[in-house]
């Protein structure tokens, strides 16, 4: 498929050509109708003889509706030009095609409109003489007359010539859907639409909702229809209506998004390439990119480069091209191409004339993904994907997350010392959490945390520790340990009682250091064994007749049930025992 919008001066005939070209009614409400005159975007397809499906997107000429013109041609990457024979050029002539060219559409047919009221020839030559020096120039015209369907045939061939020039676009691009109307069918729900212009969608998938109202939210694919019918799937360039399912009609309209999850970054501050300057930067101006309008804030930077601060959020990306029009004077201030949605902020004394010089330098490209991540510090990958920047160099990868290499070796540092500050002030715990160190740090995620340990460091048990240092036990607990291991030379699984173990002063924190220690083994809360006691009590069961039961088990090893239950339970969960149906058990050979 392929999406071509009008563009021309009101009642010049563009609904009219559209209407001859379909067979379709643009105009959808009746007060269009009635008055003669296209107030909202209509939409119209048909078939071209090579069997190409060609949907327009009719935009309103008067100026009272120039916003409503603009979101229809923002997404779409052709245009169909209408000047009419008995009037020519025109003021709103002029705006359409100033808002054509500072979108850098450069695929465009130009119908001369009323050729049966007066003669097209000088029209066709004054508008080409207009058109030079804009994108537009040197497109194809062609004299009409729907009413009497001279030059129909002659447009379609033009048409067809137009749509086989149009560069492929990307179906694998992520999606960026802008809405250019929303409305509510019974039993469906709310339904959206729009020109998808990159990507593809598919029923059952899931988006983000971008709303200027409601910010951002998961929705999801409920249908999906295309030129009418019904679909699975639909790629672009196509005219697309999604059917989205638990969305309120109230919570999303024209302007707002439907993205790739993850693949967008809304940001309300960019700097941008302004070519042709900003003539009047006190003014009130609205920023136009797909569908939406938004108010900004201007601040110049340099002869040709600017800061804009948007009332609200949007998604874009570095190479985006939009343009500023202002609405007071009713004229486009002029195109503008977006160099980074993620700018450094601008607070010493002389930062704007630097930045102003570093976006004259700029080529237009991505942004530098090294320089972001050294800017930044810290970033999601989706993120810094998201903003169209190049690849960083050297990135340190942290789960979902890129630190940058010279930070990453100063956070090391840091926390290598933490690890070990940790161990002096609390030497029966093996290092500190991996939360702690983050709040330390004042690092965004745990996941940076675990994603900077590096050797000697270890990440066990939610703590960070240093692997290779021993783990020597505090001189108290060391000698309270020594006395224990002493008295399990008499009776190798006679488990201190909890008051032996106070009596020792062996608490929780210190049996834990002494289990890490390699001194211990608990085998439970409150029960306590020399460490390889369960080696030994393996082979000391493998001697008895098998299988055997706990009471045998408890004979053998010479201790109490409270001993012999959780010990057996240790042995069957380390696959030295197995535990039968009957509760018997046998030592496992293998």
């Amino acid at each position: 498929m392929h999406v071509v919008a009008t563009a021309g001066h009101v009642d010049h005939g563009k609904s009219t050509l559209v209407r001859a070209l379909t067979g379709m009614e643009p105009d959808r409400w009746a007060e269009e109708r009635r008055r003669g005159m296209t107030i909202d975007l209509g939409f119209a397809w048909t078939t071209l003889a090579g069997g190409e499906q060609l949907a327009f997107v009719d935009v309103p000429g008067h100026e009272r509706f120039v916003p409503n013109m603009l979101a229809g041609v923002g997404p779409v990457p052709a245009a169909l030009l209408v000047v009419a024979a008995d009037e020519g050029w025109m003021p709103q002539t002029e705006e359409h095609v100033a808002v054509l060219d500072a979108l850098g559409i450069r695929h465009a047919v130009l119908a001369v409109t009323r050729a049966d009221l007066a003669d097209p020839g000088p029209v066709l030559d004054a508008v080409r003489r207009r058109l030079a020096g804009t994108s537009l120039a040197g497109l194809t015209g062609v004299a009409v007359s729907a009413p009497t369907g001279r030059g129909l045939d002659e447009l379609r061939a033009a048409l067809r010539e137009l749509v086989a020039r149009l560069p492929v676009p990307d179906a694998d691009a992520p999606v960026r859907l802008w809405v250019d109307r929303a409305f509510t069918i019974r039993g469906s729900g709310t339904v959206v639409t729009g020109t998808l212009s990159a990507g593809t969608l598919a029923t059952g998938a899931e988006l983000t909702l971008c709303s200027a109202a409601h910010g951002s939210r998961p929705v999801r694919v409920r249908g999906l229809q295309s030129l009418g019918r019904p679909v699975e799937r639909a790629s672009a360039v196509a005219r697309v209506a999604v059917n989205l399912r638990g969305v309120d009609r109230d919570d999303v309209r024209r302007g707002d998004a439907l993205l790739a999850p993850g693949r967008w970054s809304t940001t309300e501050l960019v700097d941008v390439h302004l070519p042709g300057g900003l003539p009047n930067p006190t003014a009130t101006l609205v920023l136009h990119l797909g569908s939406a309008a938004v108010p900004v804030r201007v601040r110049p930077l340099g002869e040709r480069g600017a800061r804009l601060a948007l009332r609200w959020p949007l998604p874009l990306a570095a190479g985006d091209v939009a343009l500023l029009r202002d609405p007071g004077r009713h004229e486009v201030v002029g195109r503008l191409k977006v160099l980074d949605t993620d700018p450094p902020p601008l607070l010493r004394r002389g930062a704007a004339a630097a930045r102003g010089r570093e976006l004259a330098e700029s080529s237009g490209g991505p942004p530098d993904g090294t320089a972001v991540l050294r800017r930044r510090g810290v970033v999601r990958a989706a993120q810094l994907r998201a903003t169209g920047a190049t690849e960083p160099a050297g990135a340190v990868v942290a789960g979902a997350w890129l630190v940058d290499p010279a930070l990453a070796e100063r956070l090391r540092a840091r926390l290598a010392a933490a690890v070990l500050e940790h161990r002096r002030r609390l030497p029966l715990e093996p290092g500190p959490t991996v939360e702690a160190v983050r709040a330390e740090l004042e690092l965004p995620d745990r996941a940076v945390v675990v994603g900077l340990v590096a050797a000697p460091l270890a990440v066990r048990d939610g703590r960070v520790v240093d692997a290779t240092a021993p783990a020597p036990l505090p001189a108290p607990v060391a000698a309270a340990v020594e006395r224990l291991l002493r008295e399990f030379e008499a009776q190798p699984f006679g488990a201190p009682d909890a008051g032996r173990l106070a009596e020792l002063g062996l608490g929780r924190r210190e049996l834990a250091a002494a289990e890490r220690a390699g001194a211990l083994l608990r085998v439970a809360d409150g029960v306590v064994l020399p460490a390889g006691a369960e080696l030994r009590a393996a082979r000391i069961l493998a001697e008895i007749p098998q299988p055997f039961t706990l009471s045998e088990a408890r004979q053998a090893l010479g201790t109490t049930r409270r001993v012999a239950v959780p010990l057996l339970e240790l042995l069957d969960r380390r696959r030295l025992t197995r535990r039968l149906p009957d509760d018997r058990r046998t030592v496992d050979a293998g």
